[in-house]
């Protein structure tokens, strides 16, 4: 190519550059768009007071609305019958404690005891040894997919946490039983999670990845599985050393309210929970309100388990006022449920209520929030987040219900000693899910669960473990 030739062949690629500088990409914001919006704030002397009130302080307390305040009392006309509070401290196993939260009250009115509980160290230690062997198992069941499969990359993004669901823990109980706090009291990385879970993961990632080679290796199945084995120990090891060993067996003795001290009795976990509490996990049926997806029938979350040999837990999808009969039926028969919601939205911990009117962010910011339920679960805006026990609720002279109670697991000191307050149109946009004994269910919704489940992927929005 000669000399003239190549300055004409730059000078027009120099050219073609200015134009598409020049040339508005669709979508931008244009000098003349940006001017309409700017002129579009007032700028008012109320929006120069909302300026400096919104840049200088916290935007709940300035959303709090003060008119909403003191029209819910915290009075039921049935409550289940239990006593003490609990407090995860900085952890994410708000739904270990909700599980055991349900049969605590089984067995303080059983044997009269006001101050019992049980170790929530004991239980979750085994959640987390069973994590860890589920991620193991999984990489090595997709170690011929490539790491950028969709499957794949979500197990290595989430390879443990401390989060769970009533599966977790009804498979948890089921294997390992249960044991009073003082057989395994809390530690310091029990009640404070987040580093011990942050190393754990980095070990399992590197974990995962050796058994992917070694799946696709051709080592014989009994080294195969011996150094997975291996890898378990060193698993345990971390855990021993942040939780203490869980015991074996353990002594148990008691006073109750009437001052008389009991018997000490040996137990094994699983003794322990058979003789004293010797409640069918498995007749407890998963409800939740997911007006996404079509009603009375069954679904299933792949890979939301904790044991390799457990089931991915399953919901029926019910409407809300279905699933709040049988609740009220529970807890008129002082029996206390596995209630998971959204619980950030809304929510006035000082006061301990959880009420749609609690705070008028609308107001505030001349701006309207019009998503529905159905709309910010695809979004993602809102989902299941947290576990409590829902104990209580209002019923009214007309038969319809007002309120509900729920305990929490967040110290005597949060809420209302511990407790909240919500309402029943808090509990239709952001309850989630809610376990409920099959004894208070009709038979109609409970062939639901003879059903082939819909199984859904571990991606999707319902998976949202609570903390």
């Amino acid at each position: 190519m000669n000399r003239k030739r190549m300055l004409l062949v730059t000078l027009s690629l120099v050219f073609l550059g200015y134009a598409g500088v020049s040339q508005v990409q669709q979508g931008a914001i244009t000098p003349e768009m940006l001017q309409e919006i700017q002129s579009s704030f007032g700028n008012t002397t109320t929006d120069k007071a909302l300026v400096n009130a919104v840049t200088n302080n916290e935007i709940k307390k300035l959303a709090l609305n003060h008119a909403n305040e003191g029209k819910l009392n915290d009075f039921f006309s049935h409550e289940v019958n239990t006593k003490g509070i609990a407090n995860q401290k900085s952890s994410g196993r708000c739904w270990l404690y909700t599980g055991l939260n349900t049969l605590k009250p089984m067995v303080q009115e059983e044997y009269k005891i006001n101050d019992f509980d049980f170790s929530h160290t004991y239980n979750f230690f085994w959640d987390q040894f069973e994590k860890a062997n589920l991620f193991l198992e999984i990489a090595r069941a997709t170690a011929i997919k490539p790491m950028d499969d969709r499957e794949v990359e979500w197990l290595f993004k989430n390879p443990v946490g401390d989060g769970g669901q009533w599966t977790t823990f009804a498979d948890n109980v089921q294997k390992y039983g249960v044991v009073p706090t003082a057989a395994m009291p809390d530690t310091y990385q029990s009640e404070n999670t987040a580093v011990f879970s942050s190393l754990l993961s980095r070990k399992l990632r590197e974990f995962g990845l050796e058994m992917r080679k070694i799946a696709v290796s051709r080592m014989a199945d009994e080294m195969k599985q011996q150094a997975k084995v291996n890898m378990l120990k060193e698993i345990y090891r971390m855990l021993v050393l942040s939780f203490g060993e869980p015991p074996v067996e353990f002594v148990w003795q008691f006073k109750n309210a009437d001052g008389q001290v009991s018997e000490a009795r040996t137990f094994t976990p699983k003794a322990f929970y058979n003789e004293i509490i010797g409640v069918n996990l498995s007749d407890y049926v998963m409800f939740m309100n997911d007006p996404t997806r079509e009603y009375n029938k069954l679904y299933e979350i792949q890979y939301d388990r904790n044991l390799v040999e457990g089931g991915n837990w399953k919901y029926i999808n019910l409407p809300n006022q279905d699933i709040k009969a049988f609740a009220k039926l529970s807890i008129m028969d002082n029996q206390a449920m596995y209630f998971s919601c959204d619980v950030g939205k809304q929510l006035n911990i000082k006061t301990g209520t959880l009420d749609l009117n609690n705070y008028a962010y609308q107001d505030l910011f001349g701006v309207d929030f019009r998503m529905g339920k159905s709309e910010r679960i695809r979004t993602f805006d809102s989902g299941s987040t947290h576990g409590m026990s829902l104990v209580g609720v209002n019923v009214l002279p007309d038969g319809t219900v007002d309120k509900w109670k729920l305990e929490n697991s967040w110290g005597a000191d949060k809420g209302n000693k511990g407790y909240l307050t919500m309402t029943d149109a808090w509990f239709d946009e952001f309850m989630f899910r809610i376990i409920i004994h099959k004894k208070y269910i009709s038979e109609e919704v409970l062939k639901v669960l003879s059903q082939e489940p819909v199984l859904l992927p571990p991606w999707d929005p319902m998976f949202m473990p609570e903390l």
